[in-house]
């Protein structure tokens, strides 16, 4: 239950960050719910493997390159799911950073648990 919780508040960031940002684009609330399902499976099988590629370049940048990995998540997901569009790289950069951060907010203010 709580899964389903943090997925649909995923997708309520989602769709809060899409208003604001007008280069990324998202048809509807169920591509939202889509988007944060596929951004979780990738989160849980590409990012590790990703990050395992690149740690002498995550090191040298002092933990940077993890927000050019996040950006690359955001851009493989916008070439699966249909309803999802992103205009470029910086727009997934963007949208990564807003997406954490409005995700992390919605999180507290509903006092939905994580399990870590």
């Amino acid at each position: 239950m709580n899964f389903i919780v943090r997925l649909l508040l995923s997708a309520l960031a989602v769709i809060i960050v899409s208003y604001l940002l007008p280069g990324v684009y998202v048809e509807g609330f169920l591509a939202a719910v889509i988007l944060a399902l596929v951004l979780s499976l990738l989160n849980l099988t590409i990012k590790p493997i990703l990050i395992l590629l690149t740690i002498p370049l995550t090191v040298f940048t002092l933990g940077l390159f993890l927000l050019v990995i996040n950006a690359l998540i955001i851009l493989i997901a916008d070439a699966i799911i249909p309803g999802f569009e992103v205009a470029g790289f910086w727009w997934a950069l963007l949208f990564s950073l807003l997406l954490s951060l409005t995700n992390a907010l919605l999180t507290d203010l509903s006092g939905a648990k994580r399990n870590n």
